[in-house]
């Protein structure tokens, strides 16, 4: 469960970047590191507005948008630079130093080209980027900014989910990837995605180092440009062949727990890529492995970075889901799917016992995928050795009872999926690869394989077909199975509060908040706190992060934390009772108090 509520005004996105507690008036930057994002005084604002205005002259958009800003627009787009941390680049599509644009895309490409030109001897680079408002644009305009440093350059040539940039980083053995894209955000946004050498997002470390080049340079002056399609010609950016594809697609298909068993794939299954980039990928795994009634949602079926049928594209909300639940009443569906529009996450609904259709939470998800990949492996003799299976630290701790029950490890990590792709590349430096058996996290990201390190829409809507058909042969419902986990393990209810702060002002207020929460609080809605967890100083091995968990009696928690990618501030909440009802009344009463300390 969801909920999202708006305070302030403005707005401000808040970096990925921080090892610490975030300092009042800027962005989150890496302890004892320039913070680069303090607030210009006005007239270096207006200053630099100038400069763009007599300087960004080849995008036109930029140039027109940039003669109708007025003084407090001005101000928004030009007060501080864009932030970059380990999620690399994202913000609002427009003119202005904290804006997504051209230039801004140049300047983080021409950083990571002086990063990578002193990191590797012959660097190179993937790129990918997905169906957003100048996906495309800002793809090639970094594909030429690469090419002018010599960095040679392998480009998709369409657009692809998140996930094949990562298996491209790995299976081209480039030195870095980039996906241009902003995930699920509204289309006002896009953004700049930064792989490692080995396919996981970027390290913090690696982060700070690309952050200390980028800021050495005048986006104006002192970034080197090539064309496109110049590049094309004479080879130093080359499209990725479509075997790489083939191959991220057989990977994917290899994920399958069947070994050998039948069961009905007439399912009738109705898809929605919300305009984004799982149609072709998600729909020829499906095929292939002998999944064919398949509706795709024809409002959402093509590409479309305005997102039209649904202002938030993220399968998190219902209202993303809401014209895939009529086509699947209409079609009469056995299971409803939809990805976000890079292709990593993936949101699904099936049929309750009264016919109409019920969501299921990302957790929920989690745990019956979980569930069902380990119960298959020890059937099958399949399990590997010492196996492993990997979840943040805000994924409902069931998961971890049902990994317990089935002999796997559990590795928990901080919010961010790039956090469970480290771990996996840990486990392969160690030689222990096979060890991994699953990963998720609560907003909905699943990965059932080591192939790439991030979560794979593709990957979680096949595996969910999979297990969908392999239950409804035996005449069990997810639903059935779901009540079966829940009277083995207890009860467990998960939600999670979404609060926006936008703006400077709203950013202050974050931080105070934070701080109020760390003022000995003795219990929410009449649970005692057993025990405070805050990671802003680093615990049990974790980087230092801006998170607090308080551990309460009773099994239940509650999870504060600003979001790393978007003004707002998140509280996750997990309560275990006899029953649904009985959950829901103490989560509204855990709500209540933790937003008494908003004041």
């Amino acid at each position: 469960e969801i909920t999202t509520r708006l305070v302030g005004s403005e707005m401000c996105i808040r970096d990925s970047l921080h090892t610490g507690l975030p300092r009042r008036g800027h962005r989150c930057s890496p302890a004892g590191q320039k913070p680069h994002g303090m607030r210009k005084i006005k007239m270096d604002i207006k200053k630099e507005y100038e400069r763009w205005l007599a300087n960004a002259t080849v995008d036109a958009d930029v140039a027109a948008e940039l003669k109708t800003l007025d003084d407090a627009k001005i101000e928004d787009a030009f007060y501080r630079d864009l932030a970059f941390g380990t999620g690399g680049l994202r913000g609002v599509i427009g003119a202005g130093t904290n804006r997504m644009n051209i230039y801004t895309v140049a300047k983080a490409s021409q950083g990571l080209a002086d990063y990578l030109k002193k990191n590797f001897a012959e660097p190179s680079v993937a790129i990918g980027y997905d169906s957003r408002i100048k996906s495309d644009v800002f793809a090639k305009v970094a594909a030429g900014v690469f090419a002018a440093n010599g960095v040679k350059v392998s480009i998709w040539p369409v657009l692809m989910p998140v996930p094949t940039v990562s298996f491209a980083t790995r299976y081209l053995h480039t030195s870095a990837g980039v996906m241009v894209t902003a995930s699920h955000n509204p289309s006002k946004y896009n953004g700049y995605k930064v792989y490692g050498a080995d396919g996981c997002q970027i390290t913090t470390e690696a982060a700070a180092e690309i952050l200390a080049e980028i800021e050495k340079l005048d986006i104006f002056a002192d970034v080197k440009y090539s064309d496109f399609e110049a590049g094309l010609a004479n080879g130093n950016v080359k499209y990725i062949p479509d075997e790489v594809y083939a191959a991220f697609v057989n990977e994917v298909k290899n994920q399958s727990v069947l070994f050998g068993e039948e069961v009905n794939k007439n399912v009738a299954i109705v898809y929605s890529p919300l305009n984004g980039t799982g149609l072709k990928p998600v729909t020829r795994t499906l095929k292939e492995m002998g999944y064919t009634n398949i509706t795709v949602v024809k409002a959402q079926e093509r590409p479309d970075g305005n997102f039209p049928t649904c202002p938030y594209p993220n399968p998190e909300i219902k209202e993303a889901m809401a014209l895939g639940m009529e086509y699947a009443k209409k079609c009469n569906a056995d299971l409803l799917l939809a990805t976000d529009p890079d292709c990593d996450r993936v949101g699904i609904a099936v049929k309750n016992k009264a016919g109409e259709y019920e969501l299921l939470t990302g957790n929920q998800t989690g745990m019956l995928l979980l569930d069902y990949i380990c119960s298959q492996r020890i059937k099958h003799g399949k399990m590997s050795a010492d196996p492993v299976m990997i979840k943040t630290i805000v994924t409902m701790d069931m998961g971890e009872q049902i990994a317990t029950h089935y002999g796997l490890r559990t590795i928990n990590v901080l919010t961010g999926f790039k956090f469970i792709g480290e771990q996996i590349g840990k486990l392969e430096k160690q030689g222990r690869a096979e060890s991994y058996v699953f990963g998720f996290e609560e907003s909905y990201g699943y990965l059932t394989g080591s192939y790439v390190r991030d979560k794979d829409g593709v990957d979680g809507a096949y595996m969910i077909c999979e297990m969908f058909s392999y239950y409804a042969t035996k005449g069990i419902s997810l639903l059935d199975k779901l009540d079966e986990l829940y009277k083995t393990y207890g009860y467990c209810l998960n939600t999670l509060h979404s609060y926006e702060f936008d703006g400077s002002a709203g950013f202050a207020k974050m931080q105070s908040i934070m701080q109020a929460f760390r003022g000995n609080i003795k219990a929410f809605g009449g649970k005692k706190v057993v025990k405070l967890l805050d990671y802003a100083y680093g615990l049990d091995g974790l980087p230092k992060s801006d998170v607090l968990k308080f551990l309460l009696e009773d099994n239940c928690s509650i999870v504060v934390r600003p979001s790393g990618t978007e003004p707002k501030l998140k509280i996750y909440i997990s309560v275990c009772a006899e029953n649904r009802e009985a959950a829901e009344k103490v989560e509204c009463e855990i709500v209540k108090d933790a937003e008494n300390w908003f004041a």
